[in-house]
């Protein structure tokens, strides 16, 4: 693709005659409307209690899946449905609902969508963003939402932060849009994006340390030892919890992101929904070159058990993500399904 190109032009040429890929093309092209009133919602802050009546940013009790639920979580997800509604989808599963909405089941394509992802930060004013994942209809309808990763058709999202930007893949790379807010179009900034395979960047909350499974702890553990340590080099250590803007991070300049199961109680399982996060983010992972997995298993293999269904999520450089696996695999290093509050290998040695 050529840099400069609008997301409207490059959809046409996506989808040329094909009507799979015209369905898809006005789904991108309605998500990316609707992200503009979103990017401008949210950018508003404090004042959009102001300018939108009932809009505080504040949480107002908890979605279908038992997360908190703030005002522009619910208002986030009313201007997608809106953008939508006009076209012929089989089924719309979102964070915010507990059951897929049925639309015109005969429709070849079905889509899930994080509407405000890292809706938590708001207040701090950190990046957020919407999370899409585009499927094929199967012939049943139920199934939709239970199809493994590796069916999508399509998945992004967008970034509400300095910018506003669309990352993309169509199944045949990655490519990075930026809204130009003077003439309200999506352009396309960086084509064919690639993740480097080594990278020392790493993302993980270490206030979870004591939780986490030995094979984490010993990646971690290596990757603080620097240029003392197995790995022979300094490593920089980044959280921000979002994960839109961790992945976006990851495209920018590499690096990699954990978001492990740990010992907790709620997270044994991981956290992130695997239909419309963690499958999403691992198209786009692999797309550019990386790799995402639980740390025992491709992403994009899984098959949905439920529509809210939680994993680990690891994803980014691929070197370092096949790291991890192995690390899971290896029979040293795995003889404890958890460590305990301070383990021989660790962050903190004796």
């Amino acid at each position: 693709m050529n840099p400069g190109l609008n997301l409207r032009q490059s959809m046409n040429d996506y989808a040329g005659t094909d009507p799979l890929r015209r369905a898809v093309g006005d789904v991108i092209g309605a998500l990316a409307h609707a992200s503009v009133e979103i990017s401008d919602l949210t950018g508003n802050g404090a004042l959009a209690g102001i300018t939108l009546a009932g809009i505080t940013g504040q949480a107002q009790g908890r979605n279908a899946d038992g997360d908190i639920q703030k005002d522009l979580d619910v208002r986030a997800d009313r201007i997608i449905r809106a953008a939508l509604e006009p076209l012929p989808i089989a089924a719309l599963a979102s964070e915010e609902a507990a059951e897929p909405e049925i639309g015109y089941p005969a429709a070849p394509i079905s889509v899930a969508i994080d509407p405000l992802d890292g809706s938590s930060n708001i207040d701090t004013n950190m990046s957020v963003g919407t999370i899409f994942s585009i499927l094929p209809t199967p012939r049943d309808i139920r199934a939709t939402f239970l199809q493994p990763g590796d069916a999508q058709l399509a998945a992004g999202f967008f970034v509400y932060g300095p910018q506003t930007s669309l990352v993309l893949t169509l199944g045949r790379g990655v490519d990075i849009f930026t809204l130009d807010r003077g003439e309200n179009a999506f352009k396309l900034i960086r084509p064919a994006v690639l993740i480097p395979p080594d990278t020392a960047e790493f993302a993980i909350n270490a206030s979870n340390q004591r939780h986490w499974e030995p094979p984490v702890q010993a990646f971690i553990e290596d990757c603080l030892a620097g240029t003392s340590g197995e790995r022979g080099k300094d490593f920089n250590m980044r959280w921000i919890g979002s994960l839109v803007a961790e992945a976006h991070r990851i495209l920018t300049r590499g690096g990699i992101f954990l978001y492990p199961a740990d010992a907790r109680e709620g997270y044994r399982d991981g956290r992130l929904r695997l239909v419309y996060e963690a499958n999403p983010m691992a198209f786009i992972m692999e797309q550019a070159g990386g790799a995402a997995s639980t740390g025992r298993q491709r992403i994009l293999d899984l098959t949905p058990a439920t529509l809210h269904q939680r994993v680990p999520l690891i994803m980014g450089s691929r070197n370092k993500v096949r790291r991890l696996d192995r690390l899971h695999m290896s029979p040293e290093i795995k003889s404890e399904p958890y460590p305990p509050l301070f383990a021989r290998r660790g962050l903190f040695r004796n």
